[in-house]
């Protein structure tokens, strides 16, 4: 078998108790910003958090952690693959592996695998579209149809979507919110005093 895409990590996300607790520490110690929140799909809520204008997230936080349900913290592992192209390779890559919980995503700002390891750990394969809608979205992906069908496809599934716009014009209005939020930073005092 050829050697897989370029796929380089990218982000994590993990499970936690306290949402609002974990995300007002890595704004605060991290200097991560909330680039979207909202319900997830498997309850409670999701969010999305970077300090990268290029990152839509770099940190994803998940709610619904208990020590009864999840030996780990894990949500998944996220790896960025260099086109759609690449992704709809490691779609016949992994159909040949036969893993568990296959499930391809379009979430409108990325075109995502998820599917689970040899031990479970959930891992996730995607490449950006040019679109960013607000997060969380998701719909299923069918890879299986031509490059060109899945980018049209997207494109009208987002084209009613009141969030809309171009990966360029978020990354711009993002950069400024981080600007924004960075604190200033103490003066150091002059030596001798």
């Amino acid at each position: 078998m050829n050697s897989p895409p370029n796929a380089q990590f990218s982000h994590t996300g993990f499970l936690v108790r306290d949402l609002d607790t974990m995300i007002a520490f890595y704004t605060r110690v991290l200097g991560l910003v909330v680039t979207d929140r909202g319900p997830y799909y498997k309850g409670g809520e999701i969010a999305f958090m970077s300090r990268s204008a290029g990152e839509h997230h770099q940190v994803v936080l998940a709610s619904g952690r208990t020590d009864a349900l999840h030996a780990s913290t894990i949500n998944q592992l996220s790896f960025r693959v260099d086109s759609l192209e690449d992704l709809q390779t490691f779609h016949r890559r992994l159909l040949t592996e036969a893993v568990d919980e296959y499930a391809p995503r379009n979430h409108g700002n990325a075109w995502s695998i998820y599917f689970a390891d040899p031990e479970g750990n959930r891992i996730e394969l995607y490449a950006a579209t040019p679109w960013h809608v607000q997060q969380p979205f998701g719909r299923p992906l069918d890879l299986s149809l031509s490059a060109a069908a899945i980018r049209q496809a997207t494109h009208a599934l987002l084209a009613d979507n009141p969030t809309l716009i171009g990966q360029a014009a978020w990354a711009q209005a993002f950069e400024a919110r981080l600007k924004a939020s960075e604190p200033a930073l103490p003066m150091a005092p002059e030596k001798g005093r």
